[in-house]
């Protein structure tokens, strides 16, 4: 099965390399699309993880997890999609930049990142929305 296709018009090479999403993905015929609720940051008791990298980490691998309930070979390079909800924008935005790149410095799905005034458990900077295809 192809991948999906990911693509920048010309002009937003800077969201592409300086912060590491794309702006366009083209799902191919014949994958299944996959969709996460919000994952948070909370490790295997349910604690939420008070670090801000840690919990940003924690949550993607949340993500991963969640997407692995229904295909078991799912990947961050299956992810095609992210929607980030950030309590502090300005203090977790670099650092979830910096996290997509530790996952794979070579693979940006499209990202939408939202400020928002409060998440639904005490503790959570964070939370992610994700699709994957497969």
């Amino acid at each position: 099965m192809s991948k999906p296709e990911f693509f920048n018009p010309p002009g937003t090479e800077v969201f592409r390399d300086g912060y590491h999403f794309s702006q366009v993905v083209r799902q191919q015929p014949g994958s299944t699309t996959l969709k996460t609720s919000g994952q948070g940051g909370w490790d295997s008791t349910l604690a939420i993880v008070a670090d801000p990298k840690k919990q940003i980490e924690q949550t993607l691998q949340n993500v991963l997890a969640a997407l692995r309930a229904a295909e078991s070979s799912v990947t961050w390079r299956d992810i095609t999609s992210i929607r980030s909800y950030h309590t502090d924008l300005a203090a977790t935005f670099e650092t979830t930049v910096q996290v997509f790149k530790e996952m794979d410095p070579d693979h940006r799905p499209v990202w939408t990142c939202v400020g928002v005034a409060a998440l639904a458990i005490p503790g959570m900077v964070v939370e992610f929305e994700a699709e994957a295809v497969v």
